[in-house]
């Protein structure tokens, strides 16, 4: 499955914001059943950005948002993101 928060921040805070991202990946990393993950900055409206990660299933997504290191460094950055659902099934992969 894949988890996409999108985020708009102001420019200004463009690099704070940066690395409040690589901080939540990094915690995401750490927690069994995550496959990847990447961030980015929108090419035409540099004031969106885009969290995703690939999970080997819901449930491993879910028990993440349960660990410690991800309340602490993810779950506050996620907590800004746009209001729209972000958990997506993959019938398949490559």
């Amino acid at each position: 499955m894949l988890a996409i928060a999108r985020f708009s921040t102001p420019l200004a805070n463009a690099s704070h914001f940066e690395a409040q991202l690589s901080v939540a990946l990094d915690a995401f990393s750490a927690c069994a059943g995550f496959v990847s993950g990447e961030f980015g900055q929108n090419l035409d409206d540099t004031t969106m950005w885009s969290l995703v990660t690939h999970w080997e299933n819901v449930g491993s997504y879910r028990r993440a948002l349960s660990n410690l290191n991800v309340k602490m460094n993810a779950i506050p950055l996620l907590a800004q993101a746009i209001d729209e659902p972000g958990a997506y099934e993959r019938p398949y992969s490559e």
